[in-house]
This record gives structure tokens, sequence and C-alpha cells, in this order.
């Protein structure tokens, strides 16, 4: 039985640069599902945009989208919403307030990191439970306590597995909930400086070239040499 039975990873700046993923990373993942072990997407992206411009999302057994709101199975392309729709007042509120760009999910709010003052300011007006996330480029407001490891803890949930079972790779702020609940958490060369040092390993390659990096190792060791996150009374 393998150490590491699901491989959790970013979208954005994990396996795609620019919005655009590689295929060796494509590659190196079915190699991975091949071998038994399940797969898991967590992004900040609406579901709707990533099908859009993901159609290898076929390949993931969940989709976790929305920073974790959104729990979507691609082989029965069933999804369901794990939190509660964005409040109408802050949305209202930062239209009045000129914010743009400004995406409505069906639980997060995004917009681009400049609005963040205006963000933090009305959601303290209105006294809202959110919690602002940084997506890298731009910002998600989410209720409090959702994020990718809420959602990707259903999706192991669902996959009868552990989060003892879990390897995670991403890249930005946002990956730090998932990589604190991974057994194993690793950030790719192109990872955002706080990820690094939450991170128990950093990749030598960037993007997806690190991806396929984690891929080659965990098919060839598993892993097995790395010491247990956490501990079992």
């Amino acid at each position: 039985m393998v150490r590491y039975a699901v491989l959790a990873a970013g979208f954005d700046g994990t396996l795609a640069c620019d919005g655009r993923y590689d295929q060796r990373g494509i590659a190196a993942l079915r190699a991975l599902a091949a071998s038994g072990r399940k797969l898991i997407l967590a992004t900040s992206r609406e579901l709707r945009d990533l099908l859009d411009i993901f159609p290898e999302v076929r390949l993931f057994d969940y989709v976790v989208a929305e920073n974790g709101a959104v729990l979507h199975c691609p082989a029965v392309r069933e999804s369901a919403i794990l939190a509660q729709a964005p409040s109408e007042l802050l949305i209202h509120a930062l239209r009045r307030r000129g914010v743009q760009p400004l995406s409505i999910g069906s639980v997060g709010v995004t917009t681009g990191g400049s609005a963040r003052e205006a963000v933090i300011s009305e959601i303290e007006n209105l006294r809202l439970d959110c919690q602002v996330i940084d997506n890298g480029r731009t910002l998600a407001v989410m209720p409090a306590g959702v994020n990718k490891a809420s959602g990707v803890s259903i999706a192991l949930e669902e996959l009868g597995l552990s989060p003892r079972n879990l390897i995670a790779i991403g890249d930005a702020q946002n990956d730090a909930a998932l990589l604190e609940l991974a057994e194993h958490g690793v950030a790719v060369a192109n990872a955002a400086p706080m990820l690094k040092r939450l991170a128990d390993r950093v990749t030598r390659a960037a993007y997806a070239d690190g991806v396929q990096e984690l891929v080659l190792d965990l098919l060839e060791s598993d892993r097995t040499d790395t010491p247990a996150a956490h501990a079992i009374a």
C-alpha cells in the first residue's frame, strides 16, 4: 500500500502559467493516476471558468473550486456548493465604490489586488463574517472557515482517505491552509516566499515542471523517507 494515495494540486501558478497548462505536467499526472493514486485539483477559479479552459479536468477525481467553496466530480459531472452565497450587500457596496474587475461566483467575490483596502473597509462596515484570501494576482472574499483545505477535506472523505494520505503542491498564499492540512506540503520553485517557508519541500523546477518533478519522485519512492507531519495518538 502506498503512503501517499492522493495528490492535491493547484492550477494557476502550479499546473498552469498565465492560464496555459503544460502537457508535460498533465502526462505526469496521468502516470500518477495510472499507479492507482487519486487526484484532486484545488483552484481559486470559478468552476465554469475552469471547465471552459481546462478540458483535462476529467483526469481528476475531484475538483475543489472557488478556494474550497465548490466540489465537482468530473466523472459524473455533479457539483455541490459547500457554503452560502455571497453577500448581496457587499456586492452592491463594492459596485457603488467602482471596484473593478468584480467577479461573482457561487460563494466567493473576486477582484484585483489593488482593491484590498476598499474590500476590507466594506467588510468591516457591514460586519460580515468573511475573510480575504490572496490568490496571487487577485483577492477573493470568502466566508470564514472556507478555503482549499476545507474543500479538499470533503473530497478526501468522499474518497475514503485521510489527510495522512495527502500530498499537496501549490504556489500562492491561498495554498497555505492546504499545505498545512497535507501530510507533506510542497511548493513549486516559483511559489510565494511565505509558502516556501511553510512547505516541507520546494521543487527545483517551476510551474508544471515542478509538478512533474514531484510526481516522478512519488512514482519512484513514494516519499517514504519523509517524516510524518501529523502524530497519531
